[in-house]
């Protein structure tokens, strides 16, 4: 069996002769349409009640401070102090928060093997006998999703933080700059220190060409030109301890303004600072067979050309080298795939749909049909006898217009502030007045009241009061109207507790809000600050999004199989998997098989 996951995929030659063959369905996507939740539900056979993944962010309500979803680092629980040097005596860890089983572990104690590459929120890969390499949620070198960074000789620029990257201001003396390229924190040093390694750049002083110096690497760029891969070591320990990781520059500019752009460094595939793959050899085998590549769980860099930092055309080209190293990856799987299950995630169409929806449409044509050739050759290996499945997890709609959720409230009187004048883009509810706040929001559809014993200082009490906020909240959103345009922003509003099956609702939202086509909570929103308008005209590079109400974006699903059921959900997906090789669905699994 062969299973292809894809986001917002249509109709091209090769899954068009997969429908006459088979079948082609919508498939109905989680509450909320988001990436780590849809496949959650995939991997476990649950919806978020059950695997307990509600959003990209979640919130510890003690603080009611923001944190990742899908993963999380539990530091050394004892340690030796010599010197400068912290030892660790004990083991750290890094932990999925993501329950229940894979259904690859399922296949795997039923003696079916399996290979799963890069599925989304598998980091850290699910321990079993299947060979796995993780996806969406693998950290860089940082520890974050992916942080570039961006040298500029440009005078009128500063060095300063952007959403997912770094801007450095630096001055070329001799037609020469050191650069420091950051990588993880130094967790054996009590200060902590970033670790570092040096890039000498040298300029020619007459043509538009840069050579790199990295270590004992020695690169030669043109202005306009990627480098391959670059290992950079990570002194840790001197003489003991280093960590290694691997990054790509592109030389946007020799003169008259030197620029530069230096990627998210990730971890290396063949030397692997954290767990990205099962066994853990197998990445190194991966990397020695197709070459190195990128580990991060969302390679193409959507942040940089948000930023400005990659034109439209060079965020295409970075983009096309992600998708160029997947194709490789499944080429190599499938030339050596023989029984049992191969499941390959391809990123392209997704990560840029978001930045290519409705406005370039021929760009995007071309990203499908790339991978339509990918199903081709999935077509040919399986032949009559085996089952092909290609899903999507969700659709996609445009974003024309940010929604400032906590605005909103603020406007509706559920949210207060300290001081009137303190709207901006402050992060993490930095005026907020508690006392007199009766819901917040945070994450991309999240919803939470300020409820008395769970958050401090709560004062909506739990029972009548909270039901009866939850349902105004609920019946003021449907009303919602665009100020500008006179359009319903919000399309559906959901009770998780009403909603979902399991004994993970502890992290849900109170409330989920799914939001009209064109809208969507802004950036600002997802990190709880409070700007100034409710509303405003989304003006990034990012035009595209799925993070809406789930009746508008539902995915597909292809396979060379008459399907049976008629009206097939994300966690059907899982059950039809099992049920192709003979095994119950497991407990808590709460799906039908479509075939």
């Amino acid at each position: 069996m062969i299973v292809l996951g894809v986001d917002g995929m249509d109709a091209l030659p090769n899954l068009d002769r997969l429908r006459q063959q088979g079948s082609f369905q919508r498939l109905a996507t989680t509450i909320p349409p988001q990436s780590p939740v849809a496949w959650s539900t995939v991997i476990t056979g649950m919806d978020p009640g059950g695997h307990g993944i509600y959003d990209f962010v979640h919130r510890d309500p003690a603080t009611r401070m923001p944190f990742s979803s899908m993963a999380e680092t539990a530091e050394p629980g004892r340690s030796l102090t010599i010197g400068p040097f912290v030892f660790p005596l004990t083991g750290g860890q890094v932990r999925s928060l993501r329950r229940g089983r894979a259904f690859w572990q399922i296949l795997a104690e039923d003696g079916v093997p399996g290979t799963i590459v890069r599925m989304p929120a598998n980091f850290p890969p699910a321990e079993s006998k299947a060979r796995s390499l993780a996806g969406m949620g693998t950290p860089d070198m940082r520890g974050t999703f992916g942080t570039f960074t961006y040298f500029t000789g440009d005078p009128q620029e500063q060095t300063r933080q952007v959403p997912g990257g770094r801007i450095v201001r630096v001055n070329v003396s001799n037609y020469q700059v050191e650069l420091p390229i950051d990588g993880p924190v130094n967790t054996f040093r009590k200060e902590r220190p970033r670790a570092s390694c040096p890039l000498v750049v040298h300029l020619d002083p007459s043509e538009p060409v840069a050579r790199l110096d990295i270590g004992e690497t020695q690169v030669l760029l043109k202005e306009g030109e990627w480098s391959g891969w670059q290992r950079a070591e990570f002194p840790l320990i001197p003489g003991l301890r280093q960590a290694s990781g691997i990054f790509r520059v592109y030389l946007r500019g020799v003169r008259p303004v030197f620029r530069l752009y230096v990627s998210p460094v990730n971890i290396d595939p063949e030397d692997p600072e954290l767990p990205i793959s099962t066994p853990s050899p197998y990445s190194r085998e991966l990397a020695r067979a197709v070459g190195l590549f990128y580990t991060q769980g969302i390679a193409e860099d959507t942040a940089a050309v948000r930023a400005g930092v990659l034109s439209h055309e060079e965020f295409l080209a970075q983009s096309r080298l992600v998708m160029m190293e997947s194709l490789r990856l499944f080429q190599y799987e499938l030339e050596h795939f023989e029984t049992g299950l191969l499941f390959h995630y391809f990123s392209s169409i997704d990560q840029n749909s978001h930045i290519l929806w409705e406005k370039y449409d021929g760009e995007l044509l071309e990203i499908y049909r790339a991978i339509d050739r990918a199903v081709g050759r999935a077509r040919e290996k399986m032949g009559e006898d085996g089952t092909l499945l290609v899903l999507s997890d969700h659709g996609f709609s445009s974003f024309r217009r940010a929604v400032h959720l906590n605005t909103w409230l603020l406007r509706e009187n559920f949210l207060a502030l300290d001081e009137p004048q303190n709207t901006g883009n402050e992060e993490l509810f930095a005026h907020v007045d508690w006392s007199r706040t009766q819901a917040y929001a945070l994450g991309l559809n999240g919803l939470y009241l300020n409820l008395a014993g769970r958050e401090p200082g709560g004062i909506v009490l739990p029972g009548p009061q909270s039901d009866d906020l939850e349902r105004r909240l609920t019946e003021r959103l449907l009303e919602f109207r665009d100020p500008e345009t006179g359009d319903a922003v919000v399309g559906e509003v959901y009770s998780p507790r009403k909603l979902f099956h399991g004994s993970s609702l502890e992290q849900a939202p109170d409330l989920i809000v799914g939001y009209e086509r064109g809208y969507r909570a802004s950036w600002q929103t997802a990190l709880g600050a409070v700007p100034a308008a409710v509303i405003e005209n989304n003006t990034e590079a990012w035009i595209g999004d799925h993070c809406i109400a789930a009746k508008y974006v539902p995915g597909v699903l292809f396979a060379n199989r008459k399907a049976r059921l008629a009206d097939p959900q994300l966690y059907d997906v899982t059950v039809t998997i099992l049920k192709e090789f003979g095994i119950s669905p497991a407990g808590g699994m709460i799906g039908r098989p479509i075939y």
